[in-house]
């Protein structure tokens, strides 16, 4: 019997982009080896933005944690940039304060590709949209991946959640996809 060929980390997070880009929500079908699907996962899984002491180091911005708990799987945590370094203490309920969002309860809405017609600030792969459980005035929240992280002065993000690695969004795109996970806790 042959041993069954494993993916390189690489390789298997291109193929989670393909996947996605596809429209096939993180599967694709390969002639030989064939891949299945990975298996559902446990639903009940919790989502929750905090924010770390530690900083990118050359431009400063504060690095935040958005933080994955699956029931029977080991916590994850992504790092990410939220809003702009210098405007981490203002008016977060304020449209267009480029602060990071609001303390509160999110719903994730849609996990979609990202487009090539796209704005680069949303960098690459997935775009996992949220909607705030609470009145505010800000509009058009997310999670992406921050293709200028810690690149001078348009490090950071308008306001979103800006994963500093783009591989890590397409796999919490794939774990909040499989587990149904719905909600995002904001609690700094």
């Amino acid at each position: 019997m042959e041993p069954v060929p494993t993916l390189k980390r690489p390789v298997a997070v291109a193929l989670l982009a393909l996947g996605w880009s596809l429209g096939a929500g993180g599967s694709v079908a390969m002639a030989a080896p064939a891949i299945s699907p990975p298996p559902p996962l446990p639903s009940g899984g919790r989502m929750v933005l905090v924010r770390t002491d530690r900083q990118l180091p050359i431009t400063g911005d504060p690095i935040w944690e958005l933080q994955l708990s699956l029931p029977g799987e080991p916590p994850r945590a992504y790092e990410a940039l939220v809003g702009r370094v210098l405007r981490q203490g203002a008016d977060r309920d304020r449209l267009g304060s480029q602060a990071p969002l609001p303390r509160g309860r999110y719903a994730v809405t849609e996990i979609t590709p990202i487009e090539p017609t796209d704005a680069a600030e949303l960098g690459r792969f997935l775009w996992i949209g949220l909607e705030p459980g609470f009145p505010t005035a800000r509009k058009g929240l997310g999670i992406h991946h921050d293709p200028s992280a810690g690149r001078g002065r348009s490090s950071g993000t308008d306001g979103c959640i800006g994963l500093i690695h783009g591989n890590d969004l397409l796999v919490l795109g794939d774990l909040l996809r499989r587990s149904g996970t719905r909600e995002l806790l904001v609690r700094d």
